[in-house]
C-alpha cells in the first residue's frame, strides 16, 4: 500500500509541476505567452501522468481487494513480482494516451487565432482555435478518454464490491471500522478524481465552456495534488490525533 501511495505522490508532484509554474508566470506577466513545443511539451506530460493516475487508483483498489478478501496471503498476492509490473504498464497506459493525443491536436493546423482561452495547453481549447477539421480529434477525446474511465472504474468498482462480500462476513465490528479506515480514504480520492474528468473530457464537444473549465482545470491540476496528502494522511493514528487537538485549540 505504501509503495503505491508514494508512487501516487510522485504523479501528484508532476501532474502539478507541469501546469502550476507556467501558470503562475502567466498570472504576474504581462507577456502571457509559451512556445509551440513548449504547449506540446506541457499537453503530452499533462495527460501522460494524468492517465497514470487514473491506472494506479485501479491498480491501488485491486491492492486493498487482495488485503481485505484474503489477508493471510497478501504478501504473496502482492509481491514485487506483481506490484512492479503494475506500476509500468500504469505508466506505458499514460504515456501511449498522451502521445496519441499529442500528435494528433499538434498535427492541426493553427492559423485562425494563437490565444488559447484556458490556464494551460489542454485538448479543448487547443481544438476550439484550430482551424482544421477537428471531428476526428473531438472523437477520439471521448472515445479514448471514455474507455480508460470505464475501464478503471470497472476494476475500482468490482474490487469494491468484493471488498464489501468481505465486510458483510465479518462478524467483529471492529474489522470493519479498520477496513472503512482503510478504503475510505482511497474511496474519497477516486471519486473527487474522476469525477472532475469525467465532466472535463468525457461530454459532448457542444457543451463545453471554456470559462467553466478554466475553474475545473484548477481544481484538478492544483488542489486534488493537495488534497490527496490530507485524505491519505487521515488514516493514521497520529495525524487524526494532530487533528482533534488543533480543532480542540481553535474551538477553545
Amino acid at each position: 500500500m505504501y509503495y503505491f501511495l508514494s508512487v501516487l505522490s510522485f504523479l501528484d508532484a508532476c501532474y502539478s509541476t507541469v501546469v502550476t509554474p507556467k501558470m503562475l508566470v502567466n498570472f504576474l506577466a504581462e507577456n502571457k505567452s509559451i512556445s509551440f513545443y513548449g504547449c506540446a511539451a506541457q499537453m503530452l506530460l499533462f495527460v501522460t501522468f494524468g492517465t497514470t493516475e487514473c491506472f494506479l487508483l485501479a491498480a491501488m483498489a485491486y491492492d486493498r481487494y487482495v488485503a481485505i478478501y484474503n489477508p493471510l496471503l497478501y504478501s504473496v498476492s502482492m509481491s514485487p513480482r506483481i506490484y512492479v509490473p503494475l506500476i509500468i504498464a500504469s505508466y506505458v497506459a499514460g504515456i501511449l494516451h498522451g502521445t496519441v493525443h499529442t500528435v494528433a491536436t499538434f498535427s492541426l493546423s493553427f492559423c485562425a487565432s494563437n490565444q488559447i482561452r484556458h490556464v494551460f495547453c489542454d485538448i479543448p481549447p487547443l481544438l476550439a482555435i484550430s482551424c482544421s477539421d477537428t471531428h476526428i480529434n473531438q472523437l477520439l477525446l471521448f472515445y479514448l478518454v471514455g474507455s480508460i474511465e470505464i475501464v478503471t472504474i470497472l476494476i475500482v468498482l468490482i474490487s469494491y464490491g468484493f471488498i464489501l462480500l468481505a465486510i458483510l462476513r465479518m462478524r467483529s465490528a471492529e474489522g470493519r471500522q479498520k477496513v472503512f479506515s482503510t478504503c475510505g480514504s482511497h474511496l474519497t480520492g477516486v471519486s473527487i478524481y474522476h469525477g472532475t474528468i469525467l465532466f472535463m473530457y468525457v461530454r459532448p464537444s457542444s457543451s463545453y465552456t471554456l470559462e467553466h473549465d478554466m475553474i475545473v482545470s484548477i481544481f484538478y491540476t492544483i488542489v486534488i495534488p493537495m488534497l490527496n496528502p490530507i485524505i491519505y494522511s487521515l488514516r493514521n493514528k497520529d495525524v487524526k490525533e494532530a487533528m482533534k487537538k488543533l480543532l480542540k485549540e481553535l474551538t477553545s
